[in-house]
């Protein structure tokens, strides 16, 4: 089991146009693209000290023409939605941002050495990772 899309839409800042309260309403948000203020918060929140990190999620070349429409395509979208995921999962888990952070961003022995962020980049991937933190919220070997 992973967070509720509650509290995914909270990770990103939406909800300031009516609440997200379903998975379908993160849906509708996620299909008319998120506003490029979602992967800023996204990225402060996982890489504060980062800003490099922005560029791994969508291009800057593509980033900078998103600004100016102040609006990320849908798949941009789900990518930003797929880290923010990850992110309330393992705050949910480790309870402390800086642990999240460290979780995420240190080689797993069960990721083969790779980081979870680095892993997380499909979605086949980020469900490997999201299987890595429900063994360890309930419990089973991680």
């Amino acid at each position: 089991m992973t967070v509720g899309s509650g509290e995914v839409a909270k990770v990103l800042g939406l909800g300031r146009n009516g609440p997200i309260e379903s998975g379908l309403d993160l849906a509708e948000a996620l299909e008319k693209g998120f506003p490029v203020a979602a992967l800023d918060r996204v990225c402060r929140l996982i890489a504060p000290g980062d800003p490099a990190f922005r560029g791994h999620v969508i291009a800057r070349a593509t980033l900078a023409r998103r600004k100016r429409q102040n609006r990320l395509t849908t798949e941009e979208s789900e990518r930003v939605e797929r880290l923010a995921r990850l992110w309330a999962f393992a705050l949910d888990v480790w309870g402390d941002d800086e642990a999240a952070r460290r979780f995420l961003s240190e080689p797993h022995p069960l990721l083969r050495g790779r980081r979870p962020l680095d892993v997380a980049r499909t979605d086949v991937g980020a469900h490997t990772v999201e299987e890595i933190l429900g063994r360890l919220k309930y419990g089973t070997a991680a």
